[in-house]
């Protein structure tokens, strides 16, 4: 299996300012809840000057007790599905919203590794979720090669091209 390429710094800017643009001409908000990412999507966004006026905030949830408490996860979720997976995600993208202003919202859990992959969840299983206020979320499971930053890199691509897309809708 090939290896995607790992998106540069510069590449991470481009999509941002892209999400950027289209996020302000279509009056949305955006808001990021993050784990493995430990809050590289948000500086991606906040990066961009101006960003004031499309971002709301960024929510990095490490721990099972931030994801509870900050947004709101289930001990019972995190219990019986773990911090990655499909449940997870869904109720941190969930409380991203109900704890923000925005109109969108992304959220990311995964394994980037080195360690703490097991044979049912290898390092670089990334679920990412992504909902828009009062729709349904939708969430997508990733097997991303590579060290730890490859991971994390991949896994900001693909949050900020599912956020683009949700704007197409």
């Amino acid at each position: 299996m090939d290896t995607p390429p790992i998106p540069s710094d510069a590449e991470l800017g481009a999509q941002a300012r892209q999400l950027a643009e289209t996020l302000l001409a279509k009056r949305h908000v955006v808001s990021t809840a993050e784990s493995c990412t430990g809050g590289w999507i948000a500086k991606c966004l906040t990066d961009i000057a101006g960003s004031s006026a499309w971002f709301d905030c960024g929510m990095v949830a490490y721990s099972y007790e931030a994801k509870q408490a900050m947004l709101g996860v289930r001990p019972q979720t995190l219990e019986k599905e773990g911090a990655v997976s499909r449940e997870t995600v869904i109720e941190m993208v969930s409380g991203a919203l109900a704890n923000s202003a925005a109109s969108l919202a992304v959220a990311v859990t995964g394994i980037a590794g080195p360690g703490g992959g097991t044979p049912g969840k290898p390092v670089g299983t990334v679920w990412i979720g992504w909902k828009r206020r009062g729709g349904y979320p939708k969430a997508e499971v990733f097997h991303f090669a590579g060290d730890r930053e490859s991971v994390r890199r991949q896994t900001i691509t693909a949050a900020l091209k599912g956020l683009l897309a949700m704007t197409a809708e």
